[in-house]
């Protein structure tokens, strides 16, 4: 993923999923197009949370999504 959408959620109280629920919802109403990317700053394995393929990106600072669409040229 080249581009996407950086997601801010410092809400300790909400858990991963519902935070890549909101994200998800805003991107697509903004931007018309389903995600199907979402990294992380830490996270022990990928998963798929909300029809998205969740993956560690330590670039990524803690309680930010970086969301989009993954790239089909790898």
């Amino acid at each position: 993923m080249r581009t996407g959408m950086l997601w801010f959620d410092n809400d300790s109280q909400s858990k991963l999923p519902a935070k890549i629920q909101n994200a998800v919802n805003y991107y697509v109403k903004k931007y018309e197009r389903t995600p199907n990317l979402c990294l992380v700053h830490s996270l022990s394995e990928t998963v798929e949370i909300a029809g998205l393929t969740v993956r560690a990106y330590r670039p990524v600072l803690p309680g930010h999504l970086w969301i989009g669409v993954e790239d089909k040229d790898g």
